[in-house]
């Protein structure tokens, strides 16, 4: 079926064929057309679209960055360097804008998953009317995989029971899926997905394991077989590393490369980046070099103490980036020893945001302190005694404000800031070199991510889907850049786009910019009222950085723009502004659903990879945690349940077949509480009960275990995390993988050696049972109540 008459409709519908009137199957007239599978046009090629994790403009050595980035050049000497092409200032937006060729309201993508609402452009879910382009593709006979991180599914839905509709594979059009579900994975130890079923990686760190060399390794796997099994279709492959997202993690070897080559700090690093941009000609020989915002300490101002720590911050970074490159290379090489290489349209975005300034203004060796509020509490001497681990799996490190505003260069702000380039441009190479021989050349039409999906589209000779599985579709909202590849003179074809994320916003049209910032990535403060923010007016057809504002000299034409970013905001949902950042990490508060409902939580022995979201959550509350379990003749050791990992999270075990209690409060202590004796063979419950201090969030606690009833030993937590343990360790029960809460065992030695019949959670009054023991008629009872 390649010779499809109506592509527009899909799946294509099946050709009614007329009744066999012949009765005898060998009568020569009985004949009937070859089965033929739909197949895409011909002349489509097979896409690889490589999407790099919050890399700036300027971190790749391709468009003048510190960081050697050999594929990206190699890929830009072969083809073509995008130096106006643009994301979303954030990653969850920038994702479900290019898998959809439509704005991130427009796909109720507005913020991160985790801080989705009920309004229609935050909702996290992409409606059904907006079909993904890996779905329209292998509906039209291509091959599709995604490889690494996906931060699109709501997270209701992220845990092992789904529903899956919104996952890469089914619901996201992609046929195979290996990777991660949510914004950042420990590339030591990641959560991974194949398909939807929960596997682990084959090797520990100490034997080799690095999880972007893991998805590479999966990724060629899976390209070879496509073409030994299928050779005449065509495959899409998305290839999106979690690097070089927190945390920053590589292999010594490729960051001590790196040794010594930042001791001055991030503004000489500023100078140099831009003198090399301009030797490049990824920007124009009269663009200026945007001043440093006061809110970003300048390097001499930083302690002499931690200055050998900031340096060595930006070393790992450095090595991470190319590392990351290396194995994209990789993938590349496999392409080209196919055979494939010249007839695949390759996209390789250094970037889904700009750098992030998310590691606040001195960098932190465990970003969970920043990402709970506690970022004062890691001292400079904390990280300083630490700086040799800085990227190894006893880290969870990010770098400091400073160099990620050095990445951005020579553009204003960060991630997370969409009114300023620094924040949504990011530097992108095509290659392809059967559809175009244009070679080395530089482009600047301005373009957006959401452009991607229907350049696909339009090179494939496939149609816009105006139909999907019996949707009508809403309008791909992005223009195809095809248009670009032989002409660098052009006239640009996406004349207007508006940007928006945490209420810093502006809009794009014909060359000019108003923008206004209304927030600052690392600061938890009050806001300004939205009506109070101050506008900024720039005239990029000829200054080139947003350097140069002129609101005040021209406020005419600031309206004019202010007018045009409300028409496009009442237009792709962007309305109303929500400024709210922790309020909206609270389901009741912002309105989406909630996994766990009451509580009163049950799991039973063999659950496992449950997000935050799949489990009651226990922090700033008295709670208790009591588990049935079967002790075998000789005793039992292992985990009953835990939850988070080293870096912050709470296990209840049997140590040396003794109950223990221990909570890692940022993996910088260790809470234990343990009892004298273990526990004897046959059926017991074992019950932590955590009674909270109590006066507002982070506070401590008493600690009690139970064996069947009878105080078995107490002590206290004087510390706990109040808003996350953990982004990419999950909870499970009766082992514990990834990183452990506790050093009395690993991941290795977790597994429980008894029977655990059941897990309950208790918050609030259910918490405290006067026998401290749970009756089979309050299992019932509790579990009824939770119909």
């Amino acid at each position: 079926m390649s010779d499809v008459d109506d592509r527009s409709i899909l799946p294509v519908p099946d050709r009614d064929e007329p009744g066999p009137t012949i009765l005898d199957a060998k009568d020569p007239a009985a004949t009937f057309p070859a089965i033929e599978p739909v197949r895409p046009p011909a002349e489509a090629p097979n896409v690889l679209i490589v999407l790099l994790d919050d890399a700036g403009f300027a971190a790749s050595s391709a468009f003048g960055g510190p960081c050697s980035t050999p594929t990206a050049e190699r890929l830009a000497a072969g083809g073509l360097k995008y130096n106006r092409f643009h994301t979303t200032a954030l990653c969850s937006p920038t994702r479900q804008a290019l898998l959809t060729g439509r704005n991130h309201h427009t796909v109720g993508m507005g913020g991160i998953t985790e801080i989705a609402t009920s309004a229609p452009g935050y909702t996290s879910m992409r409606p059904n009317t907006c079909a993904p382009l890996a779905e329209t593709l292998r509906l039209n006979g291509y091959s599709t995989a995604q490889f690494g991180k996906c931060h699109e599914v709501p997270v209701w839905e992220t845990s092992p029971m789904g529903p899956f509709d919104r996952w890469p594979s089914p619901g996201g059009g992609f046929e195979y899926f290996y990777g991660f579900i949510g914004g950042e994975a420990n590339q030591w130890y990641p959560a991974l997905y194949e398909g939807t079923i929960p596997v682990e990686p084959d090797r520990t760190p100490e034997e080799g394991y690095h999880l972007t060399e893991d998805i590479a390794d999966k990724a060629i796997k899976w390209v070879r077989q496509q073409k030994a099994l299928m050779p005449d279709k065509p495959f899409f492959v998305y290839f999106a590393p979690g690097a070089t997202h927190a945390p920053h993690h590589v292999p010594a070897e490729w960051s001590d490369r790196y040794k010594g080559a930042f001791d001055d700090g991030w503004d000489a690093l500023r100078e140099r980046i831009f003198e090399r941009q301009k030797e490049l000609g990824v920007i124009p020989g009269d663009a200026e070099l945007t001043a440093r915002p006061a809110e970003i300490p300048a390097w001499e101002e930083m302690a002499d103490d931690l200055k050998p720590v900031l340096a060595r911050q930006m070393e790992v970074y450095a090595g991470f980036l190319e590392h990351t490159d290396h194995h994209v290379g990789r993938l590349v090489d496999a392409l080209d020893d196919l055979g494939v290489l010249e007839d695949t349209l390759v996209y390789y975005i250094v970037g889904d945001n700009g750098a992030s300034a998310e590691g606040t203004t001195r960098g932190t060796f465990n970003e969970y302190f920043m990402l709970n509020g506690a970022a004062d509490m890691e001292t400079v001497e904390m990280m300083a005694g630490n700086i040799d681990a800085f990227g190894t799996p006893e880290a969870y490190n990010h770098y400091a404000v400073g160099w990620a505003h050095a990445l951005d260069t020579p553009y204003q702000w960060t991630k997370q800031v969409a009114s300023h380039w620094g924040g949504t441009r990011n530097g992108t190479v095509v290659h392809w070199p059967r559809g175009f021989e244009a070679r080395g050349e530089v482009r600047t039409q301005f373009h957006h991510v959401i452009d991607v999906a229907p350049t696909v589209l339009a090179v494939a000779g496939l149609p816009e889907p105006k139909v999907v599985h019996g949707v009508e579709q809403r309008p791909i909202e992005g223009v195809s850049m095809a248009y670009t590849f032989e002409d660098p003179s052009a006239a640009e074809r996406r004349t207007t786009q508006y940007f928006e994320m945490f209420v810093n916003r502006g809009v794009y049209h014909e060359g000019w910019t108003a923008v206004t910032r209304h927030s600052t990535p690392w600061v938890m403060g009050p806001l300004p009222r939205i009506d109070e923010d101050v506008w900024e007016l720039y005239d990029t057809n000829t200054d080139w950085t947003q350097a140069r504002d002129l609101a005040a000299e021209m406020p005419e034409k600031l309206a004019e723009l202010q007018e045009l970013f409300l028409e496009e905001a009442r237009k792709h949902n962007v309305l109303p502004l929500d400024d709210r950042r922790v309020e909206r990490l609270d389901p009741e508060t912002s309105g989406r659903p909630t996994l766990i409902k009451g509580s009163s939580q049950l799991l039973f022995a063999g659950m496992g990879r449950l997000s935050e979201a799949s489990l009651l959550n226990i922090k700033n509350k008295s709670h208790a945690v009591t588990a049935e379990i079967l002790v075998p003749e000789g005793g039992a050791s292992g985990v009953l349940v835990a939850q988070g990992g080293a870096f912050g999270g709470w296990s209840l075990y049997l140590h040396e077949g003794r109950p223990t209690y221990c909570y890692s409060f940022f993996g910088v202590r260790r809470f234990k509480v343990a009892a004298d004796a273990p526990v004897a063979a046959g059926r017991h419950q074992v019950r932590m009960e955590f009674a909270y201090d109590g006066g507002g969030l982070a506070k401590g606690g008493g600690v009690t275990l139970y064996v069947d009833g009878e105080n078995v030993a107490a002590g206290r937590v004087e510390h706990t995390q109040p808003l996350i343990f953990s982004a990419d360790e999950t909870a499970d029960v009766g082992h514990e993988t990834g990183t452990t809460v506790s050093d009395d065992y690993d991941a290795g030695s977790s597994r429980f050696t008894g029977t655990i019949d059941w897990v309950q959670i208790d918050l609030g009054e259910d918490a405290g049972d006067a026998d401290h023991l749970i009756s089979p008629e309050e299992r019932l009872r509790i579990a009824m109540a939770r119909q």
